[in-house]
């Protein structure tokens, strides 16, 4: 969908596997279903904020609360964008690149989620790729961050398949209980050399450029 007015509607990855688009109202409401089928085993959390804990029908209503409240605080330099992720038009999960202060600084938090239907197949490690061609060919970043929880098993072993390189370690709580989060991060160097991908098509990025606040970049 192409807005003047709000054109990160517009805005999609493609690869030959999946597609990332902008999420707007309907995939908003998809992804809010898709969370309600499940995302996890409920005896574990892979998330700080333990949102999934919460009983449907407040869980949809919580997950599109979220998402608009992404678009509605985006400013240039400040940004939390979330896509869906569809495979063959279906939507199977989601993917995000967060950043502050990106003008100065040139770094973004990616984070995402599959429903466990569409887990185990390869698609984190495809929308991870995904995500970081956009941060780094797009948007112009020098350096991508991310983190996981010390037991999130296949979160960390996308992270770690990719090659980022480990940053530390952060004591959370999580579910009231201190737990170890690890933080990774990639330079854009690194990327370039190992991970950029020809095949993965930006598209309608030019016109949002004004929104993020974010210069073209020419690498």
């Amino acid at each position: 969908m192409r807005d003047p007015v709000w054109p990160l509607f517009g805005l999609e990855v493609a690869t030959p596997r999946l597609l990332l688009r902008y999420v707007d109202d309907d995939l908003a409401s998809q992804l809010a279903r898709l969370a309600a089928r499940g995302i996890h085993d409920p005896a574990f959390m892979p998330f700080a904020q333990p949102w999934t804990d919460v009983a449907s029908p407040q869980l949809e209503r919580n997950t599109l609360q979220w998402y608009w409240r992404c678009r509605a605080e985006t400013a240039p330099g400040h940004f939390h964008l979330a896509f869906a992720v569809l495979v063959d038009d279906e939507v199977v999960g989601t993917t995000s690149i967060g950043a502050t202060d990106f003008g100065v600084l040139r770094q973004f938090e990616s984070g995402s989620w599959l429903g466990r239907a569409f887990q185990g197949r390869g698609l984190g490690t495809e929308m991870r790729l995904a995500t970081l061609q956009l941060g780094f060919e797009g948007l112009g970043a020098e350096l991508a961050t991310t983190s996981a929880f010390s037991d999130n098993g296949p979160s960390l072993g996308v992270t770690r398949r990719l090659g980022y390189m480990a940053a530390g370690t952060a004591r959370l709580m999580r579910r009231g209980e201190v737990a170890d989060s690890l933080r990774f991060q990639m330079a854009f160097d690194d990327w370039r050399d190992r991970l950029r991908r020809p095949d993965i098509e930006i598209r309608g990025l030019p016109a949002c450029r004004d929104v993020l606040g974010v210069d073209e970049q020419r690498r």
